[in-house]
């Protein structure tokens, strides 16, 4: 059985994910900060038949990482680690003017240190697995200027160039910073409000993390889209 640990799992792209690995028979670790939407979340994902804990806290907080690495291992260990929880920085975004540093400060601790951190912690039991992967959710923010977008897109930048040096640090493992395009979420909404325009359910990218899982690429910076439109 295959392990994972998924950051900011309660709902969107976080879930989408985990659904789709209890679908494939992993066992799960998922975290969020809301306890009761992550109980319900780790209750559906837990329909398919594996084992599921759900573990509530902040990820910027070292004893919960630690918390979420020895729940992991009492599954078995950590194939996977996803950092998927995020900060926006701001809600809704602003400009760069407007940014208050506090609010910069939360975006890198969370999309950046946290994550190191949480890697940091699992890296025993990565190496141990004989098939180690880190996936760091990233954003095309991380490599295109959109106003507004700026303190969530460095922080995301930042966690790129974690994600490929840790992939030149470690050999062993498979570190992926994956861009999931466009998608309807509660981030999403939370950071433009006033755009109604429809986007695609996270489910829908779901797929093109799976090719990674399947196909295990080189590492590297990949885009869902792109992995869905060359299946």
């Amino acid at each position: 059985m295959s392990v994972a640990i998924i950051t900011g799992a309660s709902k969107g792209l976080g879930r989408a994910l985990a659904e789709a690995l209890a679908a494939r028979g992993w066992d799960l670790v998922l975290d969020a900060r809301t306890e009761g939407v992550l109980a319900e979340a780790a209750e559906a994902v837990a329909a398919y038949g594996t084992r599921v804990e759900a573990v509530p806290g902040d990820v910027t907080d070292a004893v919960h990482r630690a918390e979420l690495v020895a729940a992991a291992g009492k599954l078995g260990g950590v194939d996977l680690l996803v950092s998927n929880a995020s900060a926006l920085g701001a809600e809704p975004l602003v400009r760069l003017e407007e940014l208050t540093l506090d609010g910069l400060r939360r975006a890198l601790e969370v999309n950046v240190v946290a994550a190191l951190g949480l890697v940091q912690e699992a890296l025993p039991l990565l190496r141990a697995s004989g098939a180690g992967a880190v996936i760091a959710v990233s954003s095309d923010a991380a490599a295109e200027a959109y106003e507004t977008w700026g303190g969530y897109g460095a922080s995301k930048a930042a966690l790129d160039h974690l994600a490929a040096v840790l992939a030149a640090e470690e050999p062993g493992l498979r570190v992926w910073a994956v861009d999931p395009g466009d998608m309807g979420t509660d981030l999403y909404a939370a950071a433009v409000p006033d755009d109604g325009d429809p986007r695609p359910v996270p489910s829908a990218v779901v797929p093109g993390f799976l090719r990674l899982l399947d196909e295990r690429p080189a590492s590297g910076r990949y885009g869902a889209p792109a992995l869905l439109e060359e299946r």
